[in-house]
């Protein structure tokens, strides 16, 4: 049996549906990083930031992003969708994780909703106290789970 399916769905659901996350974005040979405040739907990670701000540009620019968490990485591509109230899902599921973002910034006229497609997710487990790293490669729809050893 294929363990790719069974695995990224054991990871999605111990994710959840919210998270704050660092993204980190890049453009013109300059990285930066922030908090986020992050809603997960059907396996894509949405967020909303301001227009006028160095991510949005550096998004527009260079579309690849990464966003982490604890002991997760997620590598993937954005798409800007428009004003977050284009997405009622979004706008429901963001409002019930984050409300007080939602009520000071969903509205405003220069919110834009980005949608994350991840194509790379890595995470540390522990079994019995060992640590393991677990990978999946989305395209290649391909799932590695394997013991850290130190040299």
């Amino acid at each position: 049996m294929d363990a790719f399916e069974p695995a990224l769905a054991r990871f999605f659901e111990e994710l959840g549906g919210r998270q704050a996350m660092v993204l980190a974005t890049a453009a013109e040979g300059r990285v930066s990083a922030r908090m986020m405040s992050v809603v997960i739907l059907e396996r894509r990670f949405y967020f909303q930031t301001d227009r006028t701000f160095r991510k949005y540009l550096q998004l527009c620019q260079n579309p690849n992003a990464a966003l982490c968490a604890g002991n997760v990485q997620v590598e993937g591509t954005c798409r800007e969708l428009g004003a977050p109230g284009v997405c009622p899902a979004f706008c429901a599921a963001f409002e019930r994780a984050f409300p007080n973002s939602y009520s000071r910034y969903t509205r405003l006229p220069e919110e834009r909703l980005f949608v994350l497609e991840p194509a790379f997710l890595k995470r540390w487990i522990y079994e019995d106290g060992a640590p393991f790293q677990e990978e999946w490669d989305l395209r290649c729809r391909q799932y590695e789970k394997r013991p850290y050893r130190t040299v």
